[in-house]
């Protein structure tokens, strides 16, 4: 399946007009990339939890159109208030990893950050900015966004300072929060001249977390592949309190084949049955260095019939993949070379229990195949098809790119 569509998502900026906090980011993701959100609810299932919901809400902010993301609490648990009991919450439920690894480094950033302030450790100290359901969800929201857009680059512009006092379980205190100025030191801010907590502490983690860069002049051209816009639930004296999010992919930089070297060892056999063959070459291929091996069908001396057992490894890996090959099979001798090889860039992507491979090829086309292997159990070639059809088109949109109905 190749698409002439935009490439992978290189590049996000955030634009916080009215501020940033979880349930912004998230809103303004889901509104960019709408499969997302289909994503977080089952994410927000694995929870098990009654009384816990979300919805993705339209709204206007002083007449910009823009999404809400309401999460809805009606539950007496309590969510788990320390990093410890964070780890062990998220270890117990049963998340995608990448989900989980980022729902729990964006509760480190808050410990870090919760633990500068009040002069305790990381692991005794409680959250108290971000300790209720509301923030949880917000936060795994943005684990599930961050883990399937897979973008390395995040900008955001500078963050609006904001003014007064905000009451908090330590009392009135100003504004931005001591943790969320301890989680942004370094970024750019300035004053528009409208007080109110504009950046909030989830908001803050978020942004350390993706260790955003403020935006500049130097940036290359890239082309816009997705818009989303998230609201928050105050209205601002003035202007809308909106976050909009901006996509982008670099197609020259990101589709440029890459050279590198390989090894390539070979060697021949004709005293071994086929299904010893096929034994010892299913054990090669996933040997650690391995990364192709393939056979041929030739005719030796005395005409006898010979595999020629071909392996592609790393070059450090040679010695090792060498010795695998004496062990599994009969041969008493390889022979081997190093190779140059240009490559394109490529992603791996998980959609439901298969594996997509995402390749960037010239003029912005990208590839997407699904593993022949993880959709072996459906019951015809036809359904085959199917599923695998379906998997690589959300594999695709997931990083920006939407099929249409005359896409081959």
């Amino acid at each position: 399946m190749i698409l002439d569509k935009p490439a992978l998502i290189s590049r996000i900026d955030l634009e916080p007009l009215g501020g940033i906090a979880g349930d912004m980011f998230a809103a303004a993701l889901f509104s960019g990339f709408p499969h997302l959100y289909i994503e977080f609810r089952k994410d927000l299932s694995l929870l098990g939890i009654d009384g816990l919901s979300a919805s993705l809400e339209d709204r206007l902010s002083n007449g910009l159109q823009a999404k809400y993301f309401n999460v809805q609490q009606q539950t007496t648990l309590k969510p788990p208030r320390t990093l410890v009991a964070v780890k062990e919450f998220f270890h117990g439920k049963p998340f995608d990893d990448s989900v989980a690894d980022n729902a729990i480094g964006l509760f480190a950033e808050l410990a870090r950050a919760e633990s500068a302030v009040h002069g305790k450790t990381v692991d005794t100290v409680h959250f108290h900015e971000v300790s209720d359901w509301d923030s949880m969800i917000d936060i795994i929201a943005a684990a599930g966004i961050i883990a399937r857009l897979n973008c390395s680059v995040w900008r955001v512009s500078a963050l609006p300072l904001g003014g007064g006092t905000v009451n908090t379980a330590h009392g009135d205190i100003p504004v931005p929060a001591p943790a969320t100025l301890e989680l942004l030191k370094n970024f750019l801010w300035r004053d528009d001249g409208v007080n109110g907590e504009r950046v909030t502490p989830t908001g803050a983690a978020i942004l350390s977390y993706l260790s955003a860069s403020t935006t500049d002049a130097t940036t290359p051209a890239a082309r816009l592949t997705a818009v989303g816009t998230g609201c928050g639930s105050r209205e601002l004296n003035g202007r809308a309190n909106i976050l909009r999010m901006a996509a982008f992919s670099y197609h020259s930089q990101a589709a440029k084949p890459v050279e590198d070297t390989v090894t390539r060892i070979a060697f021949d056999v004709d005293d071994m049955t086929a299904e010893e063959i096929a034994w010892a070459v299913d054990a090669l291929r996933v040997t650690d260095g391995v990364l192709d091996v393939t056979c041929v069908a030739m005719q030796g001396k005395k005409n006898r019939a010979v595999t020629g057992v071909r392996v592609i490894s790393s070059p450090d890996q040679l010695h090792a993949v060498a010795e695998r090959a004496f062990l599994l099979t009969s041969t008493i001798g390889v022979r081997y070379s190093s190779v140059q090889r240009i490559i394109l860039r490529r992603a791996e992507e998980s959609v439901g229990a298969a594996s997509v491979k995402l390749v960037e090829r010239p003029a912005g086309l990208v590839s997407a195949k699904t593993s022949s292997d993880d959709v072996a159990s459906a019951g015809s070639l036809v359904e085959r098809r199917q599923i695998a059809l379906e998997c690589c088109e959300r594999a695709l949109q997931s990083h920006g790119v939407n099929s249409s109905e005359d896409d081959q």
